[in-house]
């Protein structure tokens, strides 16, 4: 089964129907009620190894990660625990998400910026995040062609917005350097097999230039691994299925954030 191309293709359905549910400029018109941006970037910059910590209910790969699903909660724990950013996963047909839980993760926090993680395909997608509070968006090489990544990266700056650009590959990272990326995610999930492998931040990292801002993604679930990530020189990790699906998020992001401050 062609999953990747499932999802996208569910993705613009969604798109189209939303367009007729809510014109583009009534999202424009809203922005100006939003709340103040928080910056996405500098939140990962300086010192060890940052966390992103993501809130997400499910995902295709594992079904349902956390019954007891409190996005309210889980964000006033993260900010509480040391997270340096907030990751909501905002698909509701794939991963049980939506913008409500985005926007309530923003009101819930005071301080951490908050990053929409969805399949962004359309300049659309841009306007609903910033509405719904949004920092920063998640821009995936592998769902644009590079002038629409090029456009949504200056896009997303215009509105406020940093955009986190992610590639699995060498030939996407050359995309997104040439459209302008300043922060690189980097995912260690093959989209298309859902297969993780953590060398594939390693890899990478080599080709990567020094003043871009670096995240790994997908498949951390200790303390050593983030101290790899910190001895590499890579900013920040987005940890989801490894917090949300723990006893206790909060004492798991104080175990990774421990070993990422501590000597090994």
């Amino acid at each position: 089964m062609m999953f990747w191309e499932d999802i996208l293709q569910a993705k613009l359905t969604e798109v189209i129907f939303k367009k007729t549910q809510t014109p583009i400029n009534k999202l424009k018109n809203k922005i100006k009620d939003t709340s103040a941006i928080r910056s996405f970037r500098q939140s990962l910059t300086g010192g060890p190894v940052k966390l992103i910590a993501e809130i997400k209910q499910a995902s295709p790969s594992k079904g349902v990660l956390c019954p007891d699903f409190q996005p309210l909660k889980l964000a006033r724990v993260y900010e509480a625990s040391g997270a340096a950013a907030i990751s909501v996963l905002t698909d509701q047909k794939f991963f049980r998400g939506s913008l409500a839980d985005l926007e309530l993760v923003k009101r819930a926090t005071t301080t951490l910026p908050v990053l929409r993680k969805d399949f962004i395909i359309d300049r659309y997608q841009l306007f609903e995040a910033r509405v719904y509070g949004a920092d920063a968006v998640l821009l995936i090489v592998a769902a644009l062609t590079r002038p629409e990544l090029t456009r949504y990266i200056k896009e997303a700056k215009a509105l406020g917005m940093d955009a986190l650009v992610e590639i699995h590959t060498f030939r996407e990272l050359a995309t997104a350097l040439e459209a302008g990326a300043e922060i690189i995610g980097v995912n260690n999930r093959n989209l298309r097999t859902f297969e993780v492998n953590l060398e594939t931040t390693f890899q990478l990292l080599e080709s990567i230039p020094e003043d871009k801002v670096v995240v790994a993604e997908s498949g951390f679930k200790n303390h050593h691994d983030l101290i790899r990530l910190a001895q590499a020189g890579v900013n920040a990790a987005l940890v989801g299925e490894a917090i949300v699906s723990a006893a206790d998020p909060g004492a798991k992001i104080k175990e990774l954030l421990g070993g990422a401050y501590g000597s090994g």
